[in-house]
């Protein structure tokens, strides 16, 4: 079984460093939009189980409404505690393979999904770096308690640290789709730049067009 948990934040705090760029409700249909295109690269990919970590209601709507199980969290504890939640319900079910991602890489495919679910074997656990090459944006574990992960910059170096310091041989996958998480105002152009046909580029052109998206580096429309 190859099971992958998304971690997901109340909308309404959503991504404070697009402040400069966007208002409150843009951030909040923003993250909407992503999660929403994570979650439908994810169901395309064809795993077995796909959980969204949370404790927002308006979270639990979006996963449902494409095929996710909402994982219960009873506080917002942060990233690293969501994945650690949802690493120790997949090694009680005996998945074979555990996968996490965010829910801010609009741009991801169900074929890097694929690719990054491949990768993982026992000894050999995967990673994927975030544009920045900082943060994590990937992992694949098999099996999921292989090792403890740690989120937040610099998680990338970290993790790799962690897996060879246990005898393990990370594998590093360069996944562009993936590797774009979307957190500050230059992260909306290249969201805007990106191939592919994604919610989230389309709703952020369609506030840049309207005016609604403050300057902050992003390129008005002509």
């Amino acid at each position: 079984m190859i099971v992958a948990a998304v971690p997901v934040k109340d909308l309404i705090n959503a991504k404070q460093r697009l402040v400069p760029a966007l208002g409150a409700t843009e951030r909040a249909a923003l993250a909407a939009a992503m999660l929403d295109d994570v979650l439908t690269a994810l169901a395309a990919a064809r795993l077995d189980r796909v959980w969204v970590v949370t404790r927002e209601p308006a979270v639990d709507a979006v996963a449902r409404a494409r095929g996710a199980e909402p994982l219960a969290e009873d506080a917002n504890r942060g990233h690293t505690a969501a994945v650690a939640r949802a690493q120790a319900e997949a090694i009680r079910l005996g998945a074979r393979v555990f996968l996490t991602i965010p829910g801010d890489v609009p741009c991801v495919t169900a074929e890097e999904i694929r690719r990054l679910a491949e990768a993982a074997a026992p000894g050999r656990p995967a990673f994927v770096p975030s544009r920045s090459g900082l943060g994590t944006n990937g992992v694949a574990l098999a099996p999921p308690g292989a090792m403890p992960l740690t989120f937040g910059e610099p998680s990338f170096e970290k993790h790799l640290a962690t897996a060879r310091a246990r005898g393990l041989e990370p594998r590093v996958l360069a996944l562009p789709g993936l590797g774009l998480d979307v957190d500050a105002p230059n992260d909306l152009v290249a969201l805007l730049a990106a191939p592919g046909a994604t919610a989230s580029a389309r709703l952020v052109a369609s506030w840049r067009a309207g005016g609604r998206v403050r300057s902050a580096g992003v390129p008005q429309a002509s």
